[in-house]
């Protein structure tokens, strides 16, 4: 069975595809969200603003289409099949901090940063997580304290993607040390990151070899208080806002349905033996991932019932990120020694992308919420059970 939307969603699909046949040449697009040629990326988003692509689902009096829930995962999905590359414009741009002045930002906020989201000019990067404070983020220590009409910021952030590359950073901070934990947070918006006094982007390597990930230093960085968005002391809701728009799904499934369409053709390609042997195991990843797909579709549903998913996107995320793991694991072995090798190296089967997106596919069961969190998610409020 496969499901199709309406005329007009498909025929935006033609649309779409044809664009990123043209503009993403192959070996260009992003793996695994990891963006290789930032400069290729930062072009490739300019011309999806040129078309108005940048944030289809954002009204359309801040740059966006007013996309349906159901084109909205039309572009999803095409962008995560064709491998999209992005610079943080669109994931932490789009995708997160757009929505979330919207609902809580000023109308100064709104006319500051929402026009450079849709252009393309800002690129934003995610301050939340610390050394010490990741699953259990309401725990975190970086303070901000008042001073006049500024907030002085010490501490650190770490696991910060793409923050080599971004000029703009939304941070959450403590400025009430004595408050409950999720009450004496605020949350800030920091300009031009790399020219900020006190602030330092350090880069962490993670096991693929890929400078993704950062760690980030305050050192007496003052930042206006005009940047808060939301009240003082309430960050932690203005953040659990944003976090309703960082988990989709669509996207993920999409690439690998890719993924496992080239280890089709290869099995496809292998001595009969070959194909004897590894067809059945092949199959249940396919199927697997289809189950994937009509979950994510569900929660599209969800959303366009005017409803808002709960642990209904928790079984997505875990189901989808194990999944992944799954599959690169299965291609690695698959391959066999030829599975080693990196694309550095001419000989390497299926661009050699199979080492690397193992790697990178081990921290996907981690961040955005890691299994366990997911698992007590569904557990609660999916299947009714106590907290233990």
């Amino acid at each position: 069975m496969e499901l199709r939307f309406g005329e007009k969603e498909e025929a935006l699909r033609g649309e779409v595809r044809s664009f990123l046949t043209e503009h993403l040449p192959q070996g260009q697009g992003a793996t695994d969200g990891f963006v290789d040629d930032f400069d290729f990326a930062n072009a490739f988003n300019a011309k999806l603003a040129e078309r108005g692509w940048i944030a289809p689902a954002w009204p359309t009096q801040y740059g966006g289409l007013a996309a349906s829930i159901y084109e909205q995962m039309v572009f999803a999905e095409e962008f995560g099949y064709h491998g999209a590359p992005d610079t943080g414009t669109r994931g932490f741009g789009v995708g997160m901090i757009g929505p979330t002045l919207i609902i809580h930002g000023s109308d100064e906020q709104k006319a500051r940063y929402l026009p450079k989201i849709t252009s393309g000019e800002h690129v934003w990067c995610q301050g939340y997580s610390e050394p010490g404070s990741g699953s259990d983020l309401a725990s975190l220590q970086t303070r901000a304290v008042r001073d006049g009409d500024d907030y002085v910021i010490n501490g650190s952030k770490i696991w910060t993607s793409g923050g080599h590359h971004a000029d703009h950073m939304f941070t959450l901070v403590r400025t009430d040390a004595d408050a409950p934990k999720h009450k004496g947070i605020s949350f800030l918006l920091i300009d031009d990151i790399k020219n900020t006094p006190g602030l330092e982007v350090r880069p962490l390597i993670n096991m693929a070899g890929h400078h993704h990930f950062n760690e980030v230093f305050f050192e007496d960085v003052r930042v206006p208080v005009a940047n808060r968005v939301g009240e003082e002391h309430r960050g932690w809701y203005v953040g659990m806002t944003l976090l309703d728009y960082e988990r989709s799904g669509i996207g993920t499934t999409a690439a690998q349905r890719r993924i496992l369409e080239g280890l089709t053709a290869d099995l496809r390609e292998g001595a009969p033996e070959q194909r004897a042997r590894h067809r059945t195991a092949l199959a249940d990843l396919v199927i697997a991932n289809n189950v994937a797909k009509y979950l994510g579709y569900r929660i599209g549903h969800i959303q366009a019932s005017g409803q808002v998913p709960n642990y209904e996107a928790s079984v997505v995320k875990t189901f989808q990120s194990e999944l992944g793991q799954r599959i690169h694991n299965w291609g690695v072995n698959y391959l066999g020694l030829g599975g080693q090798l990196t694309p550095s190296e001419p000989r390497a089967p299926l661009d050699g992308d199979f080492p690397e997106g193992y790697l990178l596919a081990v921290p996907s069961t981690i961040y955005s919420g890691s299994s366990e969190i997911q698992r007590n998610i569904i557990a609660q409020r999916g299947l009714g059970l106590p907290r233990s």
